[in-house]
């Protein structure tokens, strides 16, 4: 095949696509005057063109394949979403579930176990929202920037309550237990959570300087709470002292009983019917944990309210440190 000297003139330049695809393939076209130059020429011109149409078809045939990738992915997804609400509607109607093992599993125990996975999903997005609120506190932000942090931790926090409201009609037990949270974390647990009272307490040296309003403000709730606080504790142990009442009666068998627990069968009934009473505590406790924090952002200024959270997560963060540290501590 002859090709063209440098020297020769050029009546003709190919597309800047066709050259290109002629460099990758190793050739580089160049008219000629020549009978047979032309017809080199053409000869190459139609090979380009057909790689072009083979380029463009291949390319065709990539979005169509990817179009079906998407279609099949948003397909997945709602059949995920689907199955989801699925499982909610048999959670709700309290059916058993079996496991990857076929060991069935009770409505209460899955309920329980999601608030687990929930939690730890809600406490990822918390930490999220509060190295962001410490930023914006870091770099002097503007009232506006800081209310608007602000106003997403509180929304936040009202959802955690709202997922402990639903683990505890699922298993009330569980919850107060604390289960979810870490072994030191459960050292320090009213009722499920925090101490309102407790906190505010905690609080104090954060907060300063504060008001003479405020001050008094901040007292009124702290002596509000710890009423109300007392009010429930008085409640559960109430409830306890019925319950045990209750099983204690049943224990009182006449002599030759055989003492089979399946012989108390209307005491288990009635104390478990008490125990439910379990899950309205709870709930009175949660609200008057997210009210207490309204209350306080009420009476605080917007700088004072985000060094304030700021401050509550850092105390709980510390105790889940305490927690790992109890747990990995060396045992003689």
């Amino acid at each position: 095949m002859a090709y063209a000297s440098p020297g020769t003139d050029t009546s003709t330049d190919p597309d800047a696509d066709e050259k290109n695809l002629m460099l990758e393939l190793g050739h580089l076209v160049a008219p000629e005057a020549s009978d047979s130059g032309d017809k080199s020429k053409n000869e190459l011109g139609q090979k380009a063109l057909r790689r072009l149409a083979q380029n463009r078809e291949a390319a065709r045939k990539s979005r169509l394949k990817k179009k079906a990738h998407v279609e099949q992915l948003e397909n997945s997804r709602l059949k995920l979403a689907q199955l989801e609400q699925e499982l909610q509607r048999a959670r709700q109607q309290g059916i058993f579930i079996s496991t990857s093992g076929d060991r069935p599993h009770s409505i209460r125990e899955n309920g329980a176990l999601a608030f687990e996975t929930e939690y730890a999903h809600w406490l990822e997005e918390h930490n999220k929202l509060i190295n962001e609120l410490r930023a914006a506190v870091n770099v002097h932000a503007g009232d506006d920037d800081l209310r608007r942090i602000v106003d997403s931790i509180m929304a936040h926090y009202c959802e955690a309550f709202r997922l402990k409201d639903v683990a505890a009609r699922a298993d009330a037990v569980h919850v107060l237990s604390g289960m979810w949270t870490t072994p030191v974390e459960r050292c320090f647990l009213w009722l499920g959570g925090f101490r309102s009272s407790a906190l505010l307490k905690l609080l104090a040296s954060y907060l300063e300087p504060l008001t003479e309003q405020q001050l008094a403000s901040i007292c009124n709730l702290q002596q509000s709470s710890q009423q109300s606080e007392m009010a429930l504790s008085l409640g559960v142990e109430a409830l306890q002292q019925s319950v045990s009442e209750i099983l204690a009666s049943g224990s009182l068998s006449p002599a030759g009983s055989s003492g089979n627990v399946a012989d108390c069968k209307d005491e288990m009934a009635v104390a478990m019917g008490n125990l439910g009473n379990l899950e309205n505590f709870l709930r009175e406790a949660d609200n008057l944990r997210f009210q207490t924090l309204q209350q306080m952002q009420r009476i605080l200024t917007t700088r004072q309210t985000a060094r304030a959270l700021l401050a509550i997560s850092d105390y709980f963060s510390r105790l889940r440190a305490l927690s790992s540290h109890w747990v990995a501590r060396p045992r003689e």
